[in-house]
């Protein structure tokens, strides 16, 4: 039932002076680094691009993430799991 509720949650994303940001509806961090950041959040997946980035704090239960670094770069994609399937799907076909 937690589940049901998650997807009819705002999502919201607030970057303050480039070199913070606080994100409301992220389900999962599927990896970071210090230029790249990738969330799945309810809203389908999330690249955030920049310089020393780091997750400062991060509470799945309930779907917050505060990131610092310089932020050059927040970009929506339709799928995150499974893009290299995809890529050797259509090699293969």
């Amino acid at each position: 039932m937690a589940d049901q509720n998650l997807k009819f949650r705002n999502q919201n994303i607030l970057v303050e002076d480039r070199n913070r940001a606080s994100i409301t509806g992220v389900e999962q961090v599927e990896s970071f680094n210090d230029n790249t950041i990738i969330l799945k959040t309810i809203k389908g997946g999330m690249i955030i691009k920049g310089e020393n980035l780091n997750v400062d704090k991060l509470n799945l239960d309930d779907g917050n993430v505060k990131i610092s670094g310089i932020i050059n770069g927040i970009n929506y994609v339709e799928k995150i799991s499974g893009q290299k399937g995809n890529i050797i799907g259509k090699i293969f076909k």
